[in-house]
């Protein structure tokens, strides 16, 4: 699908979260693949952080960022497969004012291409907290530059023809 180079560029306000019991700043190698993804597209880091596997310090991120009104997306790496530490989707689920199913479909989709039936281990999810997107994606640095290159280059870029989560953004709090 094409981009409208008629339309200006909007810079998106984009935090970033990883979810590991083993990762710091130093070696948080798919949290940094996210941060230069977004600021390369002309996207600004509003946050990033870095957390253990638990869900207080998941929630207690969440509802910071999802509060603030400068952050309008947050994504976050790690957690989402099946073991009993994967807590992502489960904590994601519990903010979601409206659930993205297709994101995580999408994501899905793309990932089989690209490694067969490995893809069913994920359950990377997207929705809307407060006028916020949130997304979640798998740990691994591959998945997380499949999901920029294929879903969030086009989807976070308000020149993105036919339309764009960029675009609604106004309207996300609509009553």
């Amino acid at each position: 699908m094409p981009i409208d180079h008629d339309r200006e560029f909007l810079p998106l306000n984009i935090a970033i979260l990883t979810l590991s019991d083993s990762r710091g700043l130093e070696n948080d190698i798919s949290g940094q693949v996210l941060v230069d993804k977004l600021t390369n597209a002309g996207h600004i880091l509003a946050d990033r952080a870095i957390i253990k596997d638990d869900k207080d310090a998941l929630r207690a991120q969440l509802k910071k960022w999802i509060s603030d009104d400068k952050i309008e997306v947050i994504i976050s790496t790690g957690g989402t497969g099946l073991t009993g530490r994967d807590i992502t989707p489960e904590i994601f689920h519990e903010f979601y004012d409206k659930e993205i199913e297709g994101f995580g479909e999408i994501f899905r989709a793309i990932s089989f291409k690209i490694i067969g039936t490995s893809s069913l281990q994920s359950r990377a999810t997207g929705g809307v907290a407060n006028g916020t997107y949130m997304f979640a994606v798998p740990g691994s640095p591959g998945a997380c530059k499949d999901a920029w290159n294929h879903i969030f280059a086009e989807q976070l870029d308000i020149r993105f023809r036919p339309c764009n989560f960029a675009e609604m953004m106004p309207r996300l709090k609509e009553k």
